[in-house]
């Protein structure tokens, strides 16, 4: 066995040491991501104005979004660890170096598009190579457990990325944010360089880029389980990445509760989301798991209607923590068997497929978001949002394949 291959861990997830160092890696990327974003954003408003910032955003959102397919085939041909290390590579690099352009002069729009259009094709090609990772760092029996940890390191580094982002933007200025943001990315690399991963045989005779890209999806179109599930994940990410935020924003200032109101209610789901990832990395298995996903669908379903239809905000906040408990428990379900259904050569774009779902679904709502709101209410928004959470819920319980999907057994790898 080579220096690179990881042997079958004896004990959980959460004791392994080389799941930990992967999730270290993790959470510093994350980390690294949400100050870039805040501090891009910051450099923006201060050179451009505020009508400015959806430019630059979107120079860096649309190749991520139009190269994801592509980043997925990256991956599994060249080795979803080799991918993601020179990603880390190259975003500390850029980063840095568009810190001391900042120090050395004013920040310019133009820059900004630059370095974020460089951030958006990398992420194209991070993105599934990380989710391609952790069957080769542990067994499949720990899939659960390791998606547990990876939800409970994305919420903790929600939370304290906005708070340093914002001291180190205050302290010094975007050019900090920007170097802070760096070594996150150099902290996330050294430690990725550490972690041990099991090689996969690969296809004796290789296909072109656009050959693998369509075998890729023909294996997705006939599997029987990950065709469905694909299109559950779709289906009940498409609000919950991002619509139902802006959704707590109009819903708070229709009922008079404010900007403190919608804090709370913000809060409240992301405690339940932590809740669940919790509960997920330490819980020994979930049996039924497609049946599992399904029922929490279903109970996040009616916590978004019932959350438009909340008579205050006390209740407001019991339904954000219950949608933010059951649609945390899905997600990281759907994350575990997707990577224990999924066949180690084509993870990557498997992979690629399922965040081309949630992050290009999302956006098609946020224009509708405000229309409906404006025509119909919140109350009518998350109704909707209600509706799509159950259909997604009602094809987890229809295809048999899914309904009885199953997580390996601890010790069955």
């Amino acid at each position: 066995m080579s220096a690179q291959d990881v042997a079958v861990p004896a004990r959980p997830a959460y004791r392994d040491a080389n799941v930990l160092r992967w999730l270290t890696a993790y959470t510093a990327s994350v980390a690294g991501d949400v100050v870039f974003f805040l501090a891009l954003s910051w450099a923006a408003t201060c050179a451009g104005g505020p009508s400015q910032v959806g430019l630059v955003i979107a120079a860096g959102a649309v190749p991520r979004a139009v190269l994801m397919l592509g980043g997925g085939v990256v991956a599994d041909r060249f080795g979803p660890r080799r991918v993601a290390v020179l990603s880390d590579g190259v975003r500390c690099v850029v980063i840095l170096l568009a810190a001391a352009a900042l120090a050395l002069a004013p920040a310019h729009l133009w820059l900004l598009a630059l370095v974020a259009l460089i951030f958006g094709v990398v992420d194209a090609v991070f993105m599934p190579a990380v989710g391609a990772l952790p069957p080769r760092i542990t067994t499949a029996d720990q899939l659960a457990r390791v998606q547990g940890m990876r939800g409970l390191s994305i919420r903790l580094s929600n939370a304290v990325g906005p708070l340093v982002a914002g001291a180190v933007l205050v302290a010094g200025g975007a050019e900090g944010a920007f170097a802070v943001a760096g070594v996150l990315f150099a902290v996330s690399l050294a430690t990725l360089l550490t972690v041990r991963v099991t090689p996969v045989a690969g296809p004796s005779q290789r296909d072109s880029a656009r050959g693998e890209l369509r075998d890729g999806l023909r294996y997705v179109r006939r599997h029987r389980l990950l065709a469905p599930l694909v299109v559950v994940i779709g289906l009940s990410e498409m609000c919950f990445s991002g619509p139902v935020a802006t959704g707590l924003v109009l819903l708070a200032d229709e009922r008079g509760w404010g900007a403190v109101g919608m804090g709370w209610v913000a809060s409240a789901f992301s405690v339940g989301a932590t809740a669940s990832a919790l509960l997920l990395t330490v819980a020994p298995r979930v049996p039924r798991a497609g049946a599992a996903m399904a029922a929490a669908l279903l109970v996040t379903a009616a916590g978004a209607v019932g959350l438009g239809q909340a008579p205050s905000l006390t209740v407001a906040v019991a339904f954000g923590a219950l949608i933010g408990l059951t649609s945390g428990f899905a997600t990281t379900l759907t994350g575990a068997l997707v990577q224990t259904a999924t066949d180690p050569r084509y993870l990557g774009r498997v992979t690629s497929v399922t965040t081309l779902c949630t992050l290009g679904l999302a956006p098609v709502l946020f224009p509708a978001v405000g229309i409906t709101v404006e025509l119909w209410g919140a109350a009518t928004f998350f109704a909707g949002c209600g509706a799509i959470c159950l259909l997604a819920a009602a094809l987890g319980l229809a295809v048999p394949a899914l309904r009885r999907a199953e997580l390996p057994e601890l010790g069955s790898a």
